[in-house]
């Protein structure tokens, strides 16, 4: 049989009995869309909490403080050493002290974090408001950057509205004795805050890490984030720093543990969508068993015309697999359209209430794609069955049949 003459007669099905094929599509919409929206809101949830990492560099870069032990502490030559190892690029540290903060009158404790830019990039801090330190403003002697928390000390609920505000500095240098003693050190000026991080529950403020060596020593850092030359190379100086008794954290690991999270919370949904998409295949099933009872006196004629028994067997699999197409079509419009008007409720709802806006449904172009195709195949599997058992009639018992 000609694949013109097989598709015409495949598709015959939307003239002679447009009812029950469309209403068979239909069920396989259902269940093909119950797929795509349970699947879509996992691939929506991953891209929410994934969306606050900052990828690049930062997920070549290790985060190492010291322990404690072996009196190891983290210094100008702790960060020449990190350099020199063949495998890393670069080491940036960081540098904090206890500090108060002043705005308008109001005074509230706060730790001064002196960084340089690459510092930034590495460790992925970015900003919701304003903007972050580059490479550009490695000289910069007048700004800082705040995080959300300190903002509440001062009863600000708007971020972007102080940018370019004024903020001054006390900084609380520890007594080299060991004792609760403090040491005020008054930086006498101004600092423009030109950015808000977006470091939920700390009270941080940034400033350039040679702003603050101006006005006290840097002897020891808080915390040095290392940036390794490749992905390979990544566990080796981990494990290199872990046995020279530092502490370690890599990112990389956070996100391939979240990354596994939502793949298993992905998997439930696709199970529960797949129940609905079973039920589908179970009612497709009936529907072409039917259609091959209604069609045993046609399917005796063709034989008894040449057709063999392929022709049929191709026939009945051709249809079976253009519904199961049509319903994974149906399925994923469907379901997109759901999600989307789902997601615009949600943004427009958080527009009105002075939130951020988010996509709680996702739908990559690959996953509909496979749905598509998957549908198909399923189409395929509920008329393979039907299809054999009509190529195997006996013509004559079938022109009989009544």
């Amino acid at each position: 049989m000609r694949i013109q003459d097989l598709a015409q007669l495949s598709t015959r099905m939307f003239k002679t009995n447009p009812l029950r094929t469309w209403l068979t599509i239909l069920g396989m919409g259902v269940g093909t869309g119950a797929v795509v929206i349970l699947v879509g809101l996992g691939f929506g949830l991953q891209q929410i909490i994934l969306e606050q990492i900052v990828f690049g560099e930062t997920l070549l870069s290790l985060g190492v403080s010291a322990t404690g032990a072996q009196n190891l502490k983290l210094t100008t030559e702790t960060v020449t050493a990190f350099e020199k190892k063949p495998e890393v690029l670069d080491a940036a540290p960081l540098a904090r002290f206890p500090a108060l903060v002043t705005y308008k009158g109001l005074t509230g404790n706060v730790f001064i974090q002196g960084v340089e830019p690459p510092y930034l990039r590495y460790a992925g801090v970015s900003a919701t408001e304003g903007t972050v330190f580059t490479d550009a403003d490695a000289g910069d002697t007048n700004s800082v950057m705040l995080s959300p928390a300190v903002l509440k000390l001062f009863g600000i609920d708007d971020p972007a509205a102080f940018i370019g505000q004024k903020v001054s500095f006390r900084l609380l240098i520890p007594a080299e004795d060991g004792t609760d003693t403090n040491t005020e050190v008054v930086i006498d000026k101004e600092y423009t805050v030109r950015g808000i991080t977006k470091e939920e529950g700390v009270l941080n403020a940034m400033m350039m890490l040679p702003e603050l060596r101006n006005y006290v020593g840097i002897e020891e850092y808080e915390r040095i984030q290392v940036r390794v030359d490749t992905n390979e190379n990544l566990p080796l100086i981990e494990k290199q720093l872990i046995e020279e008794g530092y502490r370690v954290t890599a990112l990389s690991k956070t996100v391939e543990q979240a990354s596994k999270i939502f793949q298993g919370v992905q998997a439930v949904l696709a199970t529960f969508g797949g129940i609905a998409l079973l039920v589908s295949a179970i009612g497709m099933f009936n529907t072409m068993t039917v259609t091959l009872l209604e069609r045993t006196k046609e399917i005796g004629i063709m034989r008894t015309i040449g057709a063999s028994p392929n022709d049929v067997k191709y026939l009945f699999v051709s249809e079976s697999v253009v519904v199961g197409f049509m319903g994974g079509l149906t399925g994923v419009a469907m379901g997109v359209t759901l999600g989307l008007t789902i997601n615009l409720f949600l943004n427009v709802v958080a527009g009105q209430f002075g939130g951020q806006s988010v996509n709680l449904f996702s739908f990559p172009l690959g996953f509909l794609s496979f749905i598509i195709v998957f549908s198909a195949c399923v189409g395929y599997l509920t008329g393979i069955f039907p299809a054999r058992r009509a190529s195997s009639l006996n013509p004559l018992d079938a022109i009989r049949y009544e």
